[in-house]
């Protein structure tokens, strides 16, 4: 099945099967999943981590056999090998908040810290070393960001961030965020640009999952060395939007 065939043809009985398969999975395994998951917390960070990989990569691995949903990856040799850095992606969906475990080394992310109130889910969330911030208190989530992206890339973590802030519908832009760029700038560690098309399979706000192949795009690494955040957002967002218009069907 072609992408474009996926896209034209979406009420079809797969879409509605394996959307409803979808949903009971995640219905059945995060409450299985999340008590596990406190099991760990007195065993070494690594244990709760890959524990988590795994659940992600069996959601995803739902979606493939049932949803029929797949994805290709063009740049993965522009990864640093040798160090960590950050990721500034285009964010459509919740998919790329759980692929980035397939092909991804030992990462964290930047995200809003009300989610990590959620009750179970949430908490679970919260031992796995995420960047919480408050976006109301603009001033001191950059303060966060830098603070804290900063230890954990010393640790070793790739810092992922969704510049946009908020999923963005496919088609849409939004104006990136400085924190990601900054977190660059004060820490002299390299961004890698990256981009894809999930919004079109796996809409935001969508019971369905749809068929197709997702396209991701991994850019050149920026060097952030003696650049503004300013420019490196430029950088960035602008590798973005022209990788946008290669995979994007809207």
């Amino acid at each position: 099945m072609t992408q474009q065939n996926s896209l034209s043809d979406r009420n079809n009985f797969r879409a509605y099967f394996g959307s409803t398969v979808f949903f009971l999975y995640i219905l059945v395994s995060v409450p299985i999943f999340c008590p596990v998951m406190f099991l760990t917390l007195f065993l070494p960070f690594s244990v709760r981590y890959n524990l988590s990989a795994t659940w992600a990569i069996s959601v995803l691995w739902i979606a493939k056999v049932f949803c029929g949903l797949t994805h290709e990856i063009e740049g993965l040799e522009n990864l640093p090998k040798d160090q960590a850095y950050i990721v500034l992606s285009k964010h459509q969906s919740a998919w790329e908040t759980l692929s980035t475990r397939l092909f991804l080394p030992k990462q964290t992310a930047v995200l809003k810290r009300s989610l990590t109130w959620m009750p179970i889910g949430g908490w679970v969330l919260a031992t796995l070393k995420p960047i919480t911030i408050d976006r109301e208190k603009k001033r001191a989530s950059l303060r966060t960001i830098v603070e804290q992206g900063t230890a954990r890339l010393k640790e070793g973590f790739v810092v992922v961030i969704f510049p946009e802030g908020t999923r963005v519908a496919p088609g849409e832009d939004k104006e990136f965020s400085v924190g990601g760029a900054l977190l660059a700038q004060k820490s002299e560690f390299p961004v890698i640009p990256l981009a894809h098309n999930a919004g079109e399979f796996w809409p935001r706000y969508s019971f369905f999952k749809y068929p197709g192949i997702i396209k991701v795009k991994i850019g050149p690494a920026i060097d952030s060395k003696g650049k503004k955040a300013k420019q490196i957002n430029l950088e960035a967002s602008t590798w973005i939007a022209e990788a946008m218009k290669e995979i994007s069907f809207s």
